[in-house]
């Protein structure tokens, strides 16, 4: 006979509306707690680590405006994510989806003549668009039409757009100016996106990415597309038996998750770098950091908004501790690695409860106690 218990997850029929609040929080302080022991055991006091990111990501000019530049990606991607993740479409691939984006610019801005130069942007941010969305239909039709896990499939794509870069930048697109760098030649100046100032704020696409959280928000909430969203991320069997359509919704989120992908590709070679490089040199992968942002905002596209502005200045923070502390560049996947997990977790619980079961022998001893008692 059994005599340990037996410890279970049971589904919640019903999450407490305070849980859902307070949980992202707790999640992101249980992570930070953790990387402090980390810390302590390296040698390094937390305290005065956490107090270097603080201050090398909010607390000077330069650190903000870095914080926010790095938050545009985040905040486009993670918008598209947080939407394909409520229909329980799980894209992996927004960091393929963004190189897609910014090779399709970059065919525009150096490739493509005759375009008038006050039309130039707009061609290169639709064009950004629109290979991002194909480059996501590829793992939802073969996740609405054969079943096939989406999650495998669209991680697969962001290894062919890494090399499909690394092809043009050392191969056909190769720039005679670079001085043999695998970048492609500097975009005219009608390709290049204006910043604020001297900063590196690319201020087109970084309102883009405001507005695409607003409408994504007002998409899901207020809409009869959203609802099936929220309904087929629920429950998709309910969702077919009430005659929803779980291919287009699959297709339509995937491709609107691929095309912000996209577009944040373009901000990247036309506000930042002003030529195509190595994927790494493009990216140092958003695409992959914006699935915490997402999960961290709970799903909710206004909610990206903060988290992409969280997550850029530990980003930023996590290159200045780098700097002054001499902490290795692992540093950074460190931050990001712990805050999804314990946000995953955090999720988890908010959906599940901890079921303990006693062996029988001593669940009938405990009524027994019950009873004498009473």
């Amino acid at each position: 006979m059994n005599t340990w218990p037996r410890i279970r997850l049971e589904k919640r029929s019903d999450t407490p509306h305070w849980l859902s609040r307070v949980t992202p929080g707790l999640s992101v302080l249980a992570a930070l707690l953790v990387i402090a022991v980390i810390f302590g055991l390296l040698g390094v006091n937390p305290w005065i680590a956490y107090a270097r990111i603080l201050t090398g990501a909010f607390g000077s000019l330069y650190g903000l405006s870095e914080t926010v530049t790095k938050a545009i990606p985040l905040m486009l991607a993670g918008t598209g994510l947080a939407v394909a993740f409520r229909a329980r479409v799980y894209n992996i691939g927004a960091e393929g989806q963004l190189l897609i984006g910014a090779i399709c610019a970059t065919g525009v801005a150096l490739f493509i003549p005759g375009i008038p130069d006050e039309l130039r942007l707009p061609a290169m941010f639709l064009a950004g668009a629109l290979g991002g969305a194909v480059w996501a239909l590829v793992p939802a039709v073969l996740k609405a039409r054969l079943r096939i896990d989406e999650v495998l499939t669209s991680l697969m794509t962001v290894y062919i757009a890494s090399e499909l870069v690394n092809y043009l930048v050392y191969g056909p697109w190769k720039g005679p100016s670079e001085w043999g760098f695998p970048y492609t030649d500097k975009f005219p100046l009608a390709a290049q996106i204006p910043r604020i100032g001297m900063t590196r704020i690319h201020y087109p696409t970084l309102i883009l990415a405001l507005l695409a959280a607003v409408l994504a928000y007002i998409l899901v909430q207020r809409t009869r597309w959203g609802f099936e969203i929220r309904v087929t991320g629920e429950n998709p069997e309910a969702a077919r038996y009430a005659g929803m359509n779980y291919l287009r919704t699959a297709i339509l989120v995937m491709a609107l998750s691929g095309a912000l992908a996209g577009i944040a590709g373009v901000g990247e070679v036309a506000g930042i770098h002003y030529r195509l490089r190595y994927p790494q040199g493009i990216s140092p992968g958003y695409g992959f950091t914006a699935i915490i942002v997402a999960w961290l905002a709970r799903l909710n596209p206004l909610g990206v908004i903060l988290t992409s502005l969280l997550i850029g200045g530990l980003l930023v923070g996590g290159d200045a501790i780098q700097l002054a502390m001499g902490l290795p560049s692992a540093t950074v996947y460190l931050f990001n690695g712990m805050i999804l997990l314990f946000v995953l977790s955090g999720d988890l619980f908010t959906r599940y409860r901890i079921r303990i079961e006693l062996p029988e022998r001593v669940s009938v001893l405990v009524r027994q106690e019950r009873e004498e008692v009473r």
